[in-house]
């Protein structure tokens, strides 16, 4: 069971106030669930005890909340007062003739305060709270606010004066006892490793202390991404084919590397570093999948967070016609020359890799070439045809 006070403030020249114990203002502590309660004594001076006047009550509450007795001047509380539901009253008392119903004297205001006790804890009003703070974030960063209420009255004792706690979430947040503020508390929270953190926080009354009456919320906590970690390849080494014949733009292969971060910071461009035939290629990005094309021709670009990957490109050899050393040949003969006879000769290469053996042959019955390896050079002697 609790007790309430309240305060009997009189305003009056005519009657003498008699609270009890008598003090010119008096606390009057009553039960919440009790049934009649003696707030305070209205008296008059020209009531002589031989029950000629009669007190009366009028004003807020009168007759519901509060009553006097007509022939003491008593006044009472017929039920409970809450300071929340409404801090004070204003009532007016007068002393009449019993028989005549006549004003003895003037009308007199009073007001009755009800005195604040600790019966309401601190609530949070916007509870749950959603905030966020950037990854890496140093010791002492701001991160959001937390405001909790007390309807008890603040200027009275310490029933409204709340402070903050935390009851989960540490040691990586800290929460200021007396404006809520919420701060990092511990360096180098990396989101890659613990993205999303919930903290509990208490705001109790009475100062903190033992016996004040508390509430709670939740702060869902988000670590935002920063730009902390490069990409890197799956492997070291790629190995792409491409023909020697094809054009320009024709796309040899792709590659992909995986950055840890998010968003923006996770979008890759690819270069490729000059060396070993690097000029002949270039390399985009697609930015759906964020993979690396690699196309014949080069444009290079510059990317924040680099790693390297070797690409190996094999020119693979397409089988192409024997050159003659000379577009054409002029030989001369006499028209007598005998059948047999060695008339000039043609020379011919063949570029492939592991190059097969030149054959010859004449467009014309009239003539024969015949053909002598001499390495990689297979030369043809013309003769005039003997068959």
């Amino acid at each position: 069971m609790e007790d309430a006070h309240v305060t009997v403030k009189i305003k009056s020249n005519y009657y003498d106030y008699h609270p009890i114990p008598y003090c010119p203002q008096l606390l009057f502590p009553f039960h919440l669930l009790s049934g009649i309660s003696l707030l305070s004594q209205l008296h008059t001076d020209l009531d002589k005890g031989d029950s000629a006047v009669k007190y009366t009550l009028s004003g807020e509450g009168a007759g519901t909340i509060f009553t006097i007795d007509q022939t003491t001047g008593d006044i009472h509380a017929l039920r409970s007062l809450d300071r929340e539901e409404k801090p004070y009253y204003t009532l007016r008392a007068q002393a009449v003739d019993i028989d005549t119903n006549h004003p003895l004297e003037p009308e007199s205001e009073f007001v009755i305060k009800v005195q604040d006790i600790n019966d309401n804890e601190p609530k949070f009003l916007e509870g749950p709270y959603t905030a966020s703070v950037p990854e890496m974030s140093p010791v002492g960063t701001y991160v959001t606010k937390v405001t909790a209420s007390d309807a008890d009255d603040p200027t009275y004792g310490n029933s409204a004066r709340v402070v903050y706690s935390i009851l989960h979430g540490q040691p990586y947040f800290s929460v200021d006892p007396k404006t809520g503020v919420i701060r990092t508390a511990l360096p180098n929270m990396d989101r890659e490793v613990k993205e999303l953190y919930q903290v509990l926080i208490q705001a109790k009354d009475m100062g903190g202390q033992l016996g004040g009456l508390a509430g709670t919320t939740t702060i869902n906590i988000t670590l935002s991404d920063v730009n902390d970690n490069p990409p890197r390849f799956a492997k070291s080494i790629f190995h792409f084919r491409v023909s020697e014949s094809n054009n320009v733009g024709t796309i040899v292969g792709t590659i992909k590397a995986h950055d840890l971060d998010i968003g923006k910071n996770a979008e890759i461009d690819y270069s490729i570093i000059p060396g070993d035939g690097g000029a002949m290629f270039d390399i985009t990005t697609n930015e759906h999948n964020q993979e690396g094309i690699i196309v014949l021709r080069q444009v290079r670009h510059k990317y924040t967070h680099t790693h390297m990957a070797t690409i190996k490109i094999t020119v693979m050899d397409e089988d192409e016609p024997p050159v003659f050393t000379k577009p054409s040949y002029t030989m001369d003969v006499y028209e007598d020359t005998p059948l047999g006879i060695i008339i000039g000769a043609v020379t011919a290469q063949d570029l492939d890799a592991g190059s097969s053996p030149v054959r010859y042959h004449s467009s014309q019955y009239k003539y024969l070439i015949q053909y002598k390896t001499t390495e990689r050079t297979e030369r043809g002697y013309v003769y005039e045809n003997i068959l």
